[in-house]
């Protein structure tokens, strides 16, 4: 006679399905693709990223190894995938370097429209010149108020104006790309009533309607 105990035991020793491994990041464990036109150096405290565009550093934690499989390829690991802290990071820093390499080589782009009854946008010479971290141009923008809004452009971002209503900002680094797209935002941000204000790329919202008494 066979204890039901026993009898769970025996059954889960002939299971066919694969054991699944709980502590690892998807992201984190795939491998990134070097272009040719790329340089690695790695260190104990960051990984150097050197390309036609530039060169960058992503830091590294004491946990982190980077290794090459292949010539034209890098993987990053930790040393314990159980510890949280570790897990996290790893996919983190693995999206960091992958945003690096993308930044040296192509970089980044982003539009932002302005929509909106009289709003318009241009570029100019900043009068002040180029110091504090400008490049010596700046954004005037007329977004409904009474008053036009000055902003100066960063030494490392490039702006276009192709029309009066859309900007087209342009980054090595896609953290920095994103605050400088997102200041500029801050100026007149979308509402749901109307749609005014300004988008950034394909950004939409649900327009609503107004409450009548």
């Amino acid at each position: 006679m066979i204890l039901r105990s026993q009898f769970g035991q025996a059954v889960r020793c002939f299971s066919s399905s694969a054991r699944v491994l709980k502590h690892v990041s998807h992201i984190g464990r795939e491998p990134i693709r070097v272009p040719e036109n790329v340089t690695l150096t790695p260190t104990p405290t960051a990984l150097s990223i050197t390309g036609p565009l530039g060169t960058t550093a992503v830091p590294l934690q004491p946990y982190m190894k980077i290794e090459f499989p292949e010539t034209s390829m890098v993987a990053i690991t930790v040393e314990d995938a159980e510890v949280k802290a570790q897990r996290q990071m790893w996919g983190t820093t693995r999206t960091l370097i992958f945003n690096a390499i993308t930044g040296m080589t192509e970089g980044f782009t982003v539009p932002l429209y302005l929509v909106g009854v009289g709003y318009r946008v241009a570029l100019e010479e900043d009068p002040r010149g180029p110091g504090d971290g400008g490049n010596g141009k700046r954004l005037n923008m007329k977004l409904g108020y009474s008053h036009s809004v000055f902003l100066p452009i960063p030494v490392h971002i490039k702006a276009e104006v192709p029309s009066a209503t859309k900007i087209i900002i342009s980054c090595t680094d896609k953290h920095q790309l994103g605050l400088f797209a997102a200041k500029v935002r801050s100026y007149r941000k979308p509402e749901p009533y109307k749609g005014k204000g300004i988008f950034v790329g394909n950004e939409q919202i649900r327009i609503k309607s107004v409450k009548k008494k």
